[in-house]
């Protein structure tokens, strides 16, 4: 069957009154024009629904089962409707955020913030990993965005957005007595390394950059945390690759040491990572907003 909803918008009200002329003027129509739109429900399901008295109408047996689904139907749209207003407005929503472990603490915090605050009943899911564990889970919906360092490798189905640009450099501890401040890439094996491991966009693209060279890195630590990158090279463990805009303190205060490298290392972005052909929820589209904002803001 394809019946139209407006009747059975009617045939809830009625039952609910018990009265057409009252049901009429709930709906704003008139008592005929309800008459009429019972009438044509029946004739289309093919049986009686109301059993007119003196007092107005009484649900028969079947108008009493269809009513007890209609009236719940009807009741789920209602709710489904101000569930939806609430989302156009951001007054509830869930946003699922995959950041890669570099970023986590270094990057989105400030603008996750700023959003939160904004729309406090907004719920916010962080997962970290690697983005080419975080890209899996884009594909398949377990998540709404990436946020990460980039490049990455490209794919048909992703869209990828340069948020920030970064550059990486090597810095040691003033109590890593070097000797000198400028080292050139070939001579970076004759010191003890800091990194983090093969797999993550940081080192491979760090690899990538010194295999033009047929340079090939034998670190003494590989981290997996990229704090714990920072922390052992402000100790003294040794030479750590950091990004530059993320120890900014630490290099004014005198913590860190950038060295001079040739030829210097490239720059890079961080990027927002997300599935095209996708609708993001009202939720996730307002912070994907508000994260490209920010990077042209960066940008100037």
């Amino acid at each position: 069957m394809n019946i139209d909803f407006e009747l059975y918008r009617v045939f809830n009200e009625v039952a609910n009154a018990g009265n057409i002329t009252a049901a009429a003027d709930k709906l704003h129509i008139s008592q005929p024009a309800v008459s009429k739109s019972i009438k044509s429900l029946e004739n289309q399901l093919g049986g009686s629904l109301f059993v007119r008295t003196k007092r107005g109408v009484n649900l028969t047996e079947e108008g009493k089962e269809l009513h007890s689904y209609i009236k719940l139907a009807i009741e789920h749209i209602r709710n489904a409707e101000n569930k939806f207003t609430d989302m156009v407005s951001l007054n509830t929503g869930l946003i699922r955020i995959g950041i890669s472990r570099t970023l986590v603490k270094e990057y989105p915090l400030p603008y996750l913030e700023d959003f939160h605050k904004l729309y406090p009943n907004i719920k916010i899911e962080i997962v970290t990993n690697k983005a080419s564990e975080l890209i899996p889970k884009l594909r398949d919906g377990l998540i709404d965005l990436i946020i990460a360092n980039l490049p990455i490798k490209k794919y048909n189905d992703i869209d990828i957005y340069n948020l920030k640009e970064i550059q990486d450099i090597f810095v040691v501890s003033k109590k890593f007595n070097m000797g000198t401040n400028v080292i050139n890439l070939s001579d970076l094996n004759k010191y003890p390394l800091i990194l983090q491991p093969k797999g993550t966009n940081t080192r491979d693209f760090l690899d990538s950059i010194l295999g033009k060279y047929d340079i090939y890195l034998e670190p003494e630590m590989c981290l997996a945390s990229y704090g714990l990158v920072q922390d052992m090279t402000t100790i003294g463990f040794g030479v750590g690759y950091v990004v530059k805009e993320f120890v900014q303190d630490k290099l004014k205060s005198g913590e860190l040491i950038e060295l001079k490298i040739n030829p210097k290392i490239p720059s890079r972005y961080i990027g927002l990572i997300t599935k095209k052909d996708v609708i993001p929820s009202f939720a996730t589209n307002k912070l994907i907003s508000m994260l490209k904002d920010s990077s042209k803001l960066t940008k100037k």
